[in-house]
């Protein structure tokens, strides 16, 4: 049994924790992280990155049908066009790969040293690593728990066979002709729309009583309408009850069951925190409901021992567990650090596809009295070339003041602004700030400034 000593381990190699890793590394801390599959944890294999690649995949292919279809405005025809999803699912992985090894390289440069397999606490100081070559016992002063998080298994609707999670539907062989979705968040719809670009049936059962319902009504409706658009059947306060033969038994909003024929059943119901199977009974840690339990600078109960992303709740984005890690390693380098948590702007990469950042206008309302800002892609010159006229972006702001509170969009590739609304919000913007920016025109971005403007009742394009 092979014994280490280090001044940090962080275990978990997903965004959290390698770049708590790669910073502290950068700060001259000698750091092991532990990770049991390939770095970049789910964001990178099995998450973000593949599903981004397959849903511009599956736009590109759209685009192509509809020019097939003789229906392109913009004058263009070609042949009916064949997709090869093994052929997309290969270029897909060599992208991970690429940004896998990547990271590796990143820790090695950071002079990180990396163990790979499974770790489990003995103490508060102390983990043993399963690995491929036998146990090997790590003793460090810092512990950074970086486990992430894992897909929710329905136990009616077990995962095997036609019942898959979104890491099954990232490495389909071939489109399926059915497809039925359980669950209307962001993960549901962005593979159950990409998928029906690709040519498949698809049906969305959702129990609650709309999709996407952590966001608000007026700025979902633009992919409600894209749904309907694509031939995506909803099914709203519908319950999924098990599985039968090749279809998807349902409860109706109505009381009544029903059969959904589905030759794939994608379970997309949310994530679980990953506290179990690495020793969390063996160090005391106080909890926050099924999460490790935090304070601002992501110290836990334990003296030592910090805990960053997904295993820390909501919100469970990666460029939140990438910002708490960054923080971390500076404050075990001894830097006085804290994390402003203002805005962490969150994307959902629907068609349309969706930006929010900061308090939306019934959470700002809570707090006092706010002006808001709208302003329609369909005044927008560059969204009109594009083809992307639906959708607006709206600034909320205090009335009194004019400060910015938060920042909504909902529109075609309106994910790329996400960058200006945490900047604003982030700098403590106010309304004459974001209208006296000069905007690139034309640029959708132009809608920002213009929702200010129109906030501060003198927008000049509506």
């Amino acid at each position: 049994m092979k014994e280490i000593s280090c001044k940090l381990l962080v275990i978990g190699a997903g965004p959290g924790g390698y770049v708590c890793a790669i910073r502290a590394g950068q700060l001259g801390i000698d750091t092991v992280i532990v990770e049991a599959g390939k770095p970049g944890g789910t964001c990178l294999n099995v998450g973000c990155i593949p599903s981004k690649a397959m849903i511009h995949a599956a736009e590109e292919f759209e685009k192509v049908a509809h020019m097939a279809g003789g229906s392109s405005p913009l004058g263009i025809s070609v042949a009916a066009p064949v997709l090869d999803l093994g052929k997309t699912v290969a270029w897909k992985d060599g992208i991970v790969s690429r940004l896998t090894g990547g990271v590796a390289g990143l820790l090695k440069k950071a002079k990180v040293k990396t163990v790979y397999g499974w770790a489990t606490f003995r103490d508060g100081k102390t983990v043993a690593v399963e690995t491929e070559t036998g146990t090997q016992i790590i003793r460090a002063e810092t512990v950074v728990i970086a486990t992430g998080s894992a897909t929710v298994e329905l136990p009616f609707l077990p995962f095997g066979g036609p019942v898959i999670s979104s890491t099954e539907a990232l490495a389909l062989g071939e489109v399926p002709k059915k497809l039925a979705v359980v669950g209307g968040g962001y993960i549901g719809l962005e593979l159950g729309m990409a998928f029906a670009k690709m040519g498949a049936a698809v049906t969305v059962v959702e129990a609650l009583p709309r999709v996407l319902a952590q966001y608000d009504a007026e700025l979902t409706r633009p992919v409600v309408k894209r749904l309907a658009q694509l031939g995506v059947e909803v099914m709203l306060g519908a319950k999924a009850k098990g599985v039968k033969g090749d279809a998807l038994l349902v409860e109706t909003a109505d009381g009544k069951s029903t059969k959904i024929a589905a030759d794939k059943i994608l379970v997309t119901v949310g994530r679980k925190p990953v506290t179990e199977g690495w020793g969390l009974d063996q160090i005391d840690l106080d909890m926050a409901g099924k999460f490790i339990k935090i304070e601002d600078q992501c110290r836990t109960s334990m003296r030592g021992i910090y805990a960053i992303g997904d295993v820390t709740g909501e919100p469970m984005l990666a460029h939140r567990a990438m910002a708490q890690g960054e923080m971390v390693a500076e404050i075990v380098a001894g830097h006085k650090r804290s994390w402003d948590k203002r805005s962490i702007p969150a994307v959902c990469f629907t068609d349309p596809e969706l930006v929010t950042a900061g308090l939306t206008p019934e959470e700002a309302k809570a707090s006092g009295e706010i002006k808001i800002g709208q302003f329609p892609f369909a005044a927008n010159g560059r969204a009109m070339t594009k083809l992307g006229e639906d959708g607006f972006v709206r600034v909320v702001a205090r009335a009194d003041n004019h400060l910015v509170l938060g920042i909504q969009a909902v529109g075609q590739g309106v994910s790329e602004l996400a960058a200006a609304f945490g900047l604003a919000l982030e700098m403590g913007a106010r309304l004459e700030d974001i209208a006296g920016t000069i905007h690139a025109h034309p640029t959708q971005g132009e809608g920002f400034q213009e929702a200010a403007l129109k906030a501060l009742g003198h927008a000049l394009h509506i």
